[in-house]
């Protein structure tokens, strides 16, 4: 390829995207274009973990499988309380940029960054630290263990590529733009198959080929997201040199709204460690069929995921407007668009259980275990999509503080409660201790509905009223 030509395709694959403003014109037709290259792009990046399960369930050995598995929870805990960050920096980009405060825009963008850096490092070396040790708190079993820890510690150690990828593509979204995000994923996904195949069938490196291919692909995301953001020439670039210069206020205001969510997503994954305890006790065949679930429900919750973004993101920039009655409309837009596709997928999860298991895993028990266990549980993921819809407002209003209040009171306190009580007094077998997952996501859409009902249009208003004068 000549030079000319090599120059072309990189303008066109890092070139500067329209930013979406989402203050005017069609309210659903926004959702779904915001939401659409955002529901792809997560997909392509569940299928990292995904494809890794793929490759050790069918190459590997059924103990590989489960290790991959049981530590989801872990490797979750320490992310999600960066990814609660990220929600700060992009809750105040896409007030700003609805506001159109360029300045502040900037500020957010590399107090943001600054934050997840310096807080990143010492997670990488608390994760490899502590992986042991949560391990066993889980009660994995001795023959799982070598190689759990094994996946945990080589992942760990890239930890610092996902959330600074996680933040720069937080940045993107707060601007409307979700196409770049996307097709870094797509290239991402891509590179991480040819590497999972490469390691384990080539090399024959088991359950460390997958990992290393892991951190290598999400290495290159992040390599990928920043060099787009060096390259923009709008409020959202990012320079080196601004970045040990963050304004301390601005530095505040992402911890005080990023804060709680980070906490709130910590606390839940924390609260799953103990979950899969539970799932633990029932042997491997149970595991495998729990981890073939975690699989499908993920995928199946991604347009939950897609949406709540999309509307957190159409309200932020509609509260910088000062338009919080649009921004209301919003929410119900998001749940209508919602209803077709969680329903859709639920139905079509709960039809093709035992296929989507075998994907995964094709032992006769496991496939017979992540059957029972899809079918049981696939139906109550509807109620999330309430949940994510009022959820995605409260955080575009700067309001994480009650989301994580709920969250925690019934993703943590009220499922610790039924397992608690289910397993020591009534029945401690899988269908009971299952039914704990849909127990947590209906006790907390009736705490956040509640709040949401009472108190919208005042969070909404009193956010609104920072940007009218």
């Amino acid at each position: 390829m000549g030079s000319s030509a090599r120059n072309y395709v990189i303008m066109a694959f890092f070139k500067k995207k329209t930013d979406v403003d989402m203050t005017t014109g069609s309210i659903p037709g926004h959702l779904i274009r915001f939401a659409l290259p955002l529901l792809v792009g997560n997909l392509f990046q569940q299928l990292y973990n995904t494809v890794d399960s793929w490759v050790v369930g069918n190459y590997v050995s059924n103990e590989a499988f489960s290790a991959v598995g049981t530590i989801s929870p872990i490797v979750n805990l320490f992310v999600s309380f960066f990814s609660g960050l990220s929600v700060g920096a992009g809750v105040l980009v896409s007030q700003y940029y609805g506001a159109r405060q360029d300045k502040k825009v900037g500020e957010a963008v590399h107090g943001g960054f600054f934050l997840v850096l310096v807080l990143g490092i010492v997670l990488t070396v608390v994760s490899m630290g502590l992986s042991p040790a949560l391990l066993r708190m889980m009660k994995t079993p001795d023959e799982v263990f070598p190689e759990a820890n094994t996946y945990m510690q080589i992942y760990c150690a890239g930890l610092l590529f996902l959330v600074i990828y996680n933040m720069a593509a937080a940045v993107l979204r707060a601007v409307g733009d979700t196409t770049r995000p996307f097709i870094y994923l797509v290239v991402t996904a891509l590179v991480n198959i040819v590497l999972d195949l490469l390691f384990v069938l080539k090399f024959h490196m088991g359950v460390a080929g997958v990992a290393y291919a892991t951190v290598i692909s999400e290495a290159v995301s992040m390599v990928l997201v920043m060099f787009s953001l060096i390259r923009e020439k709008g409020s959202i670039r990012f320079r080196f040199g601004r970045l040990f210069q963050p304004r301390k206020d601005m530095v505040r205001s992402i911890v005080r709204i990023g804060l709680p969510s980070g906490i709130q997503l910590s606390i839940t994954s924390f609260s799953n460690v103990f979950v899969q305890s539970y799932i633990n006790q029932f042997g491997t065949d149970l595991m495998g069929g729990w981890t073939c679930f975690n699989k499908v429900e993920r995928l199946a919750q991604l347009p939950i995921q897609s949406l709540n973004m999309s509307i957190s993101t159409f309200v932020g920039q509609n509260i910088g407007n000062g338009d919080t009655e649009r921004a209301k409309k919003g929410v119900k837009a998001g749940f209508g668009i919602g209803f077709v596709l969680i329903a859709s997928v639920a139905a079509v999860s709960w039809i093709l259980a035992p296929q989507l298991t075998a994907f995964f895993n094709a032992k006769p028990e496991v496939v017979e275990a992540g059957t029972m266990i899809i079918r049981l549980i696939m139906p109550f993921t509807i109620v999330n999509l309430w949940t994510n819809c009022q959820s995605g407002a409260l955080k575009g209003a700067g309001d994480t503080r009650s989301v994580m209040i709920s969250s925690i009171s019934g993703y943590v306190i009220c499922r610790q409660i039924y397992l608690f009580i289910m397993s020591s007094y009534i029945s401690n077998t899988p269908v009971p201790i299952l039914l704990g997952v849909p127990v947590g996501w209906t006790c907390t859409m009736l705490f956040i509905s509640f709040y949401y009902r009472k108190n919208c249009d005042r969070v909404l208003e009193a956010a609104a009223e920072n940007y009218r004068h």
